[in-house]
């Protein structure tokens, strides 16, 4: 089993929601079955609600040394191995925020699409965030 990672080094950044983002796309690009990336909350969140969603399969966790790192198996479908992830988009950038109210949420393709939000109650999905009425700021897209 050959697992991707963006780098063979391990570098600190200050966003670590858009290289993971990153890394999910490349490792879709190049038609992967697993991605690598550095395990945080945020990320282990993120992970969580694409394996609710049906994008992933198997995360699961690695450490090698002090670092710990999260593992996500992508999905494709079919002879040609269609990605199941078509677009991962990041919205909320650490230069420019952007806050939703629970009404104005958008709905990605009439709700197939998935909008994961950092609420006061924690990072929920899209669908979670309207039904307990809060809102929150918007850290990506997926569909």
């Amino acid at each position: 089993m050959f697992i991707y990672t963006s780098s063979k080094k391990i570098f600190m950044s200050n966003d670590t929601i858009a290289n993971t983002i990153t890394s999910i796309r490349n490792a879709n690009l190049k038609e992967r079955e697993t991605v690598r990336v550095p395990a945080t909350n945020i990320t282990k969140s993120i992970g969580k609600f694409l394996l609710q969603e049906g994008f992933v399969d198997n995360p699961g966790e690695l450490r090698e040394g002090m670092n710990l790192f999260l593992i996500l198996t992508l999905k494709y479908r079919g002879r040609k191995r269609e990605p199941y992830i078509t677009t991962l988009k990041r919205i909320s950038k650490p230069g420019s925020r952007l806050y939703y109210n629970h009404q104005k949420i958008p709905k990605i393709l009439g709700g197939i699409g998935v909008v994961i939000p950092s609420t006061s109650c924690g990072i929920v999905t899209d669908r979670e965030a309207r039904q307990k009425q809060i809102g929150g700021e918007i850290l990506c897209y997926v569909w």
